[in-house]
């Protein structure tokens, strides 16, 4: 089974707690979404290699770390995903960006692709696959396929909200990809909707609820 964080920092839980709100307007959302999602990268990135190299300051030259290897690759899940991507591109503003394209059938309740895009050399990149919420979990287990696909190899998973469900999904899936969750619901409704959850994350962060 993969690694399952399950984020415990008070500023997380209590950012979550204002993201559940029915009351929470689209730009305050979307701020909190990327506040968290900040807050969690943090947390996630705490592995990231660095290597040491040679500057000057204005006082004098010293050795000193920064981070190594290519650049690091952020890929929402689009449509929802696109919210979590500011908040990593404050930690790492070099970052470079993909895309995986997925919608859920209505009916099944199973995901679709339709587009997929990633940077070159993604096989030497530390990548961030990010999407708000994990409910099923077949949009994220779909996704880390199509990525290891395209030769991924150093995948991270990053979900505000995760259901019980979703979370065995995944890790069954995929044993060999950490997983960073803000919190894990309590379970999933008939519609496959995470309870309590938020509702539609991407409805709420795009306005069109």
């Amino acid at each position: 089974m993969s690694e399952l964080h399950v984020m415990t920092h008070p500023l997380i839980r209590h950012k979550i707690t204002l993201l559940r709100m029915e009351n929470t307007g689209t730009s305050e959302f979307r701020k909190l979404v990327e506040e968290i999602s900040m807050l969690m990268g943090y947390e996630a990135l705490t592995d990231l290699k660095t290597k040491d190299i040679e500057i000057r300051t204005p006082i004098e030259d010293t050795i000193q770390p920064v981070i190594d290897g290519k650049k690091m690759a952020i890929v929402p899940i689009l449509r929802a995903g696109l919210g979590m991507v500011g908040g990593l591109l404050a930690l790492v503003p070099n970052a470079k960006i993909g895309h995986i394209g997925m919608y859920r059938d209505e009916v099944t309740h199973k995901p679709h692709a339709y587009y997929c895009k990633l940077p070159p050399f993604i096989e030497q990149r530390q990548i961030i696959v990010v999407d708000p919420m994990l409910a099923t979990g077949g949009s994220l287990c779909d996704a880390v396929s199509e990525i290891k696909a395209q030769g991924g190899r150093y995948i991270k998973c990053m979900c505000i909200i995760a259901a019980p469900e979703g979370v065995e999904n995944f890790t069954s899936n995929h044993p060999d990809v950490p997983l960073y969750v803000g919190c894990v619901d309590r379970c999933l409704n008939s519609n496959a909707y995470i309870c309590p959850g938020l509702g539609d994350a991407g409805d709420r962060i795009f306005g069109t609820k």
